[in-house]
């Protein structure tokens, strides 16, 4: 049988919780609520005010819209499926699920090696920077960043789909490629090639941008002024903190993916197959928001101004 015939999976990872799920579903929503509401903060106060409209703050937007469609891809699931008595997906939802989570994936490993970029230009080129990030450039890079992922996830369903299935537990929370993969009894070749390579070519590609910025950075912090290792350390520790954390969050999806870990804790495995998806976008708007002052002397502005027109439209 086609996987267009096989109409539903099942989820078996999901735990029997009890009565406790209604406080597992509070204790999602409110992190989900708070994900929607730090990254539309900063998207908001980076539109809105014109001293951020500068390529690092862009690039920046950037990553936080990617974070919004990402956990907008899971959590709105993954509520239904903690409320629901029999977890189950749909086939359509499944790969629709399947493009979200992998596109997701490879926009923020690009997008955070185009901040690199944008980083080692900024510390090492200070007086060409707008001369070589150009609006045209902006552009570029950013259209590279989102029309690169959706095409590797497009050439990536068009192969799945139709993959003739024999199974239909997926042993995760959610969809993702490698476990609909691992569903089917037909020849799976051409997929896991295809997947392998366009895996392979966008990490190491992103990897290999994001060292060489840094080994220039690190270059001109060695033999510049103490004023430059400044603004490097101010500049780059959260781009680092965002990659660290995206590079922790990637291991547990591969290990979780890739590796038998039956003999692990079922809560754990459940933890580790979100993070994913919760922690990085939790984790870079807070942080970015935090260690950055331009973001937030603007917030403080547009909060101020906001005040001020309620007090002029009372008075």
């Amino acid at each position: 049988m086609n996987s267009s015939q096989v109409g539903v999976f099942s989820l078996t990872a999901y735990l029997d919780w009890g009565r406790l799920r209604f406080l597992l579903f509070l204790l999602v929503l409110g992190v989900y609520a708070l994900i929607v509401f730090c990254n539309l903060l900063l998207i908001v106060v980076i539109c809105v005010s014109r001293s951020l409209h500068e390529p690092m703050f862009l690039f920046l937007c950037s990553l936080f819209v990617n974070e919004l469609l990402g956990s907008s891809g899971l959590f709105p699931f993954l509520l239904l499926q903690i409320l629901a008595d029999v977890h189950r997906v749909s086939a359509p939802l499944c790969f629709l699920q399947v493009f979200v989570v992998h596109s997701y994936g490879a926009v923020e490993l690009l997008n955070l090696a185009v901040m690199a970029f944008d980083r080692y230009l900024a510390i090492c080129c200070p007086l060409q920077y707008h001369a070589h990030m150009t609006p045209r450039r902006v552009l570029l890079l950013l259209g590279w960043t989102w029309t690169l992922p959706v095409l590797f996830m497009l050439v990536s369903l068009s192969l799945l789909v139709p993959l003739r299935l024999c199974r239909r537990d997926i042993h995760k929370v959610y969809c993702d490629m490698h476990s609909v993969v691992k569903l089917a009894c037909s020849d799976t070749a051409a997929v896991n090639a295809y997947g392998l390579v366009a895996t392979f070519s966008t990490i190491v590609g992103a990897l290999l941008f994001i060292l060489y910025s840094y080994g220039r950075i690190l270059r001109v912090c060695c033999s510049g002024s103490r004023q430059t290792r400044q603004k490097a350390v101010s500049t780059c520790s959260p781009h680092l903190a965002s990659v660290l954390n995206f590079a922790v969050a990637g291991s547990f999806e591969v290990s979780q993916s890739r590796f038998n870990m039956a003999h692990t804790p079922d809560v754990l495995r459940v933890f580790l197959s979100v993070y994913f998806l919760s922690a990085v976008p939790l984790f870079n708007p807070l942080m970015y928001g935090l260690k950055m002052s331009q973001i937030r002397n603007a917030c403080r502005s547009l909060m101020s101004r906001r005040t001020e027109r309620r007090l002029h439209h009372k008075q």
